[in-house]
């Protein structure tokens, strides 16, 4: 479901920056075709699979702006143990956060 939908630009412990597919993705063409949006649900997939985590339940999301087919992100990771904290901005600006456990 994720081929293809995204490209890793910068990683580290802390950050990682990626750039999205444009609108021809099957993502954008499900979610709201004719307003293409990246679903809440695949911005937590995502970083799950680029931490190689396998997520045991989810605590908390938040998405306050809409991420656009072709949108650079970025997302800032906090791990204690097996809770992680994200925070993802485009353009400096916070458009969502959520928190997760990994199994």
């Amino acid at each position: 479901m994720l081929e293809n939908l995204y490209s890793i630009i910068e990683q580290d412990e802390k950050e990682v920056k990626v750039k999205l597919a444009r609108g021809n993705h099957p993502i954008f063409k499900a979610h709201f075709p004719e307003n293409p949006i990246l679903p809440g649900f695949i911005q937590i997939e995502m970083i799950a699979e680029i931490l190689n985590d396998d997520i045991a339940a989810i605590g908390y999301s938040k998405f306050l702006s809409h991420i656009l087919p072709g949108d650079t992100i970025v997302y800032i990771v906090y791990k204690e143990d097996k809770k992680r904290r994200i925070k993802i901005f485009r353009e400096s600006k916070k458009v969502s956060e959520m928190t997760y456990e990994s199994k």
